[in-house]
C-alpha cells in the first residue's frame, strides 16, 4: 500500500488530494485526541496485511475519528473526494455516537444479507443516503470506488462486482459519467434497498 505518514504532533489543517493516503501511528497519539474532517469524503481502513485493506468508515465533514482507539497497526484515511482534514481537535462526546463505529456496523450489516445483489443495493443505498445527493432524476456520489474495492465492501469478488454492476448499467439503474467523477444511481434501486432505514 501506498500511503504517507501523518505528522506525530498535532496539525491544523491536512490536505489530501483524491486518491492520496495517510497513516495514522497510534503510538504517536495521546488519549482523547482525534481527527476531524473539515472538507471532502474520506475512506478509513485498516493497513494490516492480514485484512488487506479492509474498509471501517466512510467520514465527512464534522465526522472525527479517535486516534487513541486504533489497532496497534495504525489506520489509514484515504481521501475520496479532495479532502481537508486536522489532527489537533479533542474528541467531543456526541451523545456516545462514533462515525467509525456506525459506519463499522452498517456495513458489517450488508455483509450479513443472502446474496451479493442485494448487497450491493444496500452498499449503494447507504452510501447515496449518508454520502450523496438527489440531483434531477438521478442519486449522485460524488466519487467512484472500484470494482475490486466494492467486492470488498460487499464480501465477493472483483469479478462478480464487475458483473452485477455491468447488470445494473444494463438496465439503467446505474450511470458512470464520462469523463466525471462521479456515478449516478436510479432513486428506484436506492429506496427498494434491502435495508432501508
Amino acid at each position: 500500500m501506498n500511503y504517507r505518514f501523518l505528522p506525530d504532533g498535532p496539525v491544523p489543517k491536512v490536505r489530501l488530494a483524491v486518491g492520496q493516503t495517510v497513516l495514522i501511528d497510534p503510538s504517536a497519539r495521546t488519549g482523547g485526541s482525534c481527527l476531524e474532517v473539515l472538507d471532502g469524503i474520506a475512506r478509513v481502513y485498516c493497513p494490516c496485511e492480514e485484512t488487506e485493506g479492509m474498509t471501517l468508515a466512510f467520514l465527512q465533514s464534522g465526522d472525527q475519528l479517535r486516534t487513541d482507539r486504533l489497532c496497534s497497526e495504525g489506520i489509514c484515511v484515504e481521501a475520496l473526494t479532495t479532502l481537508c482534514f486536522r489532527s489537533d481537535t479533542e474528541a467531543s462526546e456526541l451523545n456516545g455516537f462514533d462515525a467509525v463505529n456506525e459506519w463499522t456496523l452498517q456495513l458489517l450489516r450488508i455483509r450479513h444479507l443472502g446474496n451479493a445483489e442485494q448487497r450491493l443495493q444496500a452498499l449503494f443505498a447507504l452510501l447515496v443516503n449518508r454520502l450523496g445527493r438527489r440531483c434531477g432524476d438521478w442519486c449522485q456520489l460524488p466519487f467512484r470506488l472500484t470494482h475490486e474495492r466494492i467486492g470488498e465492501l460487499i464480501g465477493s469478488t472483483r469479478v462478480t462486482s464487475t458483473r452485477l454492476i455491468s447488470r445494473l448499467r444494463s438496465a439503467d439503474l446505474l450511470m458512470v459519467p464520462s469523463g466525471e467523477s462521479t456515478l449516478s444511481l436510479a432513486p428506484e434501486f436506492i429506496e427498494e434497498s434491502p435495508l432501508s432505514a
